[in-house]
């Protein structure tokens, strides 16, 4: 048995330690034993472009890439130096460091029709600012949330509309409500049922399914008429549609938006930023109440930022975006054929952009299938990728989108015999789980 030399224990015994010492195991629940096949490894020790290894010495093409917030690679190296050079400064000070100013103009020099900007820590942070400003500035206290859209917040007004709302008053779930996704009118009878009431409406503006012609525009003119602001959360869709994010590809511009994920490679940076008009509310340069907009003692720590300038510098240095959507055109197009030469089609297919491939696994009968989804990444680990997604990075190569279609093939294979003879004649230990789920 191979141990991590940092600590001296095995996969197992972590698993078993952290049980014990940690809520769910982990720290953040998407990287769960849940969400994983048993024989998943239960820790990364380290990471190297595409490629990460666990305790166990066993290499792994990964996929999904720190929930998205990889997108060059991981230690990549231009980004590393950067956050190394300024950590070797220090990285708090009592007043702002310059490298916060530095990163807030490329950043608003990037984000279309952006004016302001602040940086926080996660993503949730950064969309609680923005519907705080959204409150604060309609003087309103309803909030329109697109229920299609799986995750905006750790904060009770977005947990109170999952399955998962345990601790959190009615009240506060009474003050979101939820609207379809390309269903303009589900939205408008939001706003007609709700006159006057409604702060803002927060949605992404694309994920797995595309707007359809039109259809964000026409949220936009919503919006306006019926006085609420507009929040894009960008977390998923910024650095990764566009430059822009997903606003500089389908050319609407929300009154605020949301960053975060692919802004620092994998580093602690999100960004809230948008209209001057609101931004400012959480200054001083103004006439109305002040809002208390992002402020925490580990804010803009001067390594992040650091961090996160050079990923944006490297954005608009090399073609990042354009690779990540050739790369995952090319591991589609493997994946289909794969499907196609295993007769599968119906049962897994691969959906979303090209620089965001998500998998979805079905049974006999057609339905969705989380037995299946175990099945499927438990057979891609046993032949070296993770993948609780096939989301790319800049650093995989077209040799890493070959060995993965290798390894789908493989999958299918079994996957096709599960399909005949039962699941459980082929699958490790339990199924994979949601998330967001009352019990268990």
């Amino acid at each position: 048995m191979t141990y991590d030399t940092t600590i001296g224990l095995s996969g197992e015994e972590l698993r078993g330690r952290a049980a014990r010492l940690i809520p769910g195991g982990c720290h953040t629940y998407a990287k769960g034993d849940d969400q994983f096949p048993a024989i998943a490894p239960p820790f990364i020790v380290r990471g190297s472009g595409s490629h990460v290894w666990s305790c166990d010495g066993r290499e792994y093409i990964e996929y999904g890439m720190g929930l998205r917030a990889v997108t060059l690679g991981h230690a990549f190296p231009p980004i590393l130096e950067a956050a190394i050079r300024e950590l070797a400064k220090g990285s708090n000070f009592t007043r702002p460091s310059p490298v916060e100013v530095e990163c807030a103009e490329c950043l608003l020099e990037m984000v279309p029709g952006a004016e302001m900007v602040k940086f926080c820590k996660d993503g949730s942070h950064a969309v609680d600012g923005a519907i705080r400003l959204a409150r604060a500035f309609t003087g309103r206290d309803l909030i329109a949330v697109c229920g299609d859209h799986p995750f905006f917040s750790t904060s009770d007004w977005f947990i109170g509309t999952t399955e998962m709302s345990a601790g959190i008053p009615d009240a506060t779930k009474r003050l979101v409500l939820k609207f379809r996704y390309n269903d303009i009118d589900d939205l408008e009878a939001l706003f007609a049922l709700h006159p006057k009431q409604i702060a803002c409406v927060i949605m992404e503006a694309a994920r797995t399914e595309e707007p359809h012609e039109g259809y964000l525009a026409e949220v936009r003119k919503l919006a306006d008429r019926y006085g609420a602001v507009l929040v894009f959360d960008e977390m998923i869709t910024g650095f990764r549609w566009h430059n822009g994010g997903a606003q500089g590809v389908y050319k609407v511009t929300p009154d605020l938006s949301t960053f975060g994920k692919a802004l620092a490679n994998g580093f602690s940076v999100s960004a809230l930023c948008g209209r001057r008009e609101l931004m400012k509310l959480g200054g001083s340069q103004h006439d109305r109440e002040r809002v208390f907009l992002l402020s925490t003692t580990h804010g803009a720590e001067a390594h992040e930022l650091a961090a996160a300038l050079a990923t944006m510098k490297y954005y608009q240095a090399h073609p990042v975006v354009g690779t990540l959507y050739e790369r995952g055109a090319r591991l589609r197009a493997g994946f289909v054929e794969a499907v196609c030469e295993f007769g599968l089609y119906g049962h897994v297919e691969v959906v979303g952009r090209d620089c965001n491939l998500l998998f979805v696994t079905r049974d006999a009968e057609g339905r969705p299938s989380q037995a299946l989804r175990a099945l499927f990444m438990q057979e891609l680990v046993r032949h070296g990728v993770l993948a609780p997604s096939f989301v790319v990075s800049y650093s995989h190569s077209e040799d890493d989108i070959d060995k993965t279609v290798d390894a789908v093939r493989a999958a299918l294979r079994v996957y096709g015999r599960a399909l005949e003879d039962g699941v459980e004649k082929y699958l490790v230990g339990r199924p994979v789980m949601p998330v967001f789920r009352r019990h268990g």
